[in-house]
């Protein structure tokens, strides 16, 4: 059986995110994306549009020198969702961090991402690890 379209998206959105390629993560985004990063820290909020959304990525790669990572363990998608099961880990200021995640996605019907909610098992890790 093949793919769901909105499998692929993801898949390759994670691929061009551990390359760095936000090129191609421009192309995979509508232009009104909302990105929803939930706890309290220096990255939880709100980030509305293209700009901004890769903006934020950019800080994240900063902040942890490029060690941040994603470990994809399952992607599941239909037609109004797409869901990627993973473990987030990286180190910021000598400190490592890990902790499973979900990341929920609402695609348009054209294949761009919409809207994203991220949600981790351990939101206290994640709020330690990018403490300000």
């Amino acid at each position: 059986m093949a793919e769901h379209p909105n499998a692929a998206l993801l898949r390759k959105g994670y691929e061009a995110f551990a390359n760095g390629d936000m090129e191609t993560i421009d192309t995979l985004f509508a232009d009104d994306i909302v990105w929803h990063v939930g706890g309290n820290s220096m990255l939880s909020g709100d980030y509305k549009g293209k700009e901004e959304v890769i903006g934020m990525f950019g800080r994240l790669f900063q902040e942890t020198g490029g060690t941040f990572k994603i470990e994809i363990h399952d992607v599941l998608a239909n037609d109004k969702h797409s869901v990627c099961i993973n473990t987030i880990s990286g180190e910021r200021n000598g400190a490592r961090f890990e902790t499973k995640g979900v990341d929920v996605f609402h695609p348009t019907p054209d294949g761009k991402v919409k809207e994203y909610w991220g949600l981790v098992e351990d939101q206290a890790v994640m709020d330690a690890a990018f403490a300000e």
